[in-house]
């Protein structure tokens, strides 16, 4: 490699890292938006109980140590339950946008 070669290389990698820690991070998900999206949720999981409705309950959802599947309770098992589905819960990846997921989560803290 020549020498001007190595140097716009570095140069690249430079500007690129730079311009990586420049970008903010993604925006906190509205909460009050959050429960909006929750309604098609609720038909199935009471939000102000533990009780079961159809799915379990989400009061204190965040509060818990685990999940029903033994996970433990963080954004990353939460949204992949949401997404994914599963024991009879439709998986909403494909119905719902990134801002929506974060709108959904940042109310699911709430309870």
């Amino acid at each position: 490699m020549k020498k001007s070669q190595y140097l716009a290389v570095v140069c690249a990698l430079l500007f690129g890292s730079a311009s990586m820690y420049g970008q903010k991070k993604p925006a906190a998900g509205d909460a009050a938006k959050g429960k909006e999206v929750f309604e098609q949720c609720g038909v199935c999981h009471n939000a102000d109980s533990t009780e079961k409705k159809m799915g379990p309950g989400l009061k204190g959802l965040f509060k818990n140590a685990k999940l029903g599947n033994g996970k433990p309770v963080n954004d990353a098992n939460v949204q992949g339950k949401v997404a994914e589905g599963g024991n009879g819960m439709p998986g909403y990846k494909d119905m719902l946008s990134g801002a929506e997921m974060a709108n959904l989560m940042a109310y699911l803290k709430t309870l």
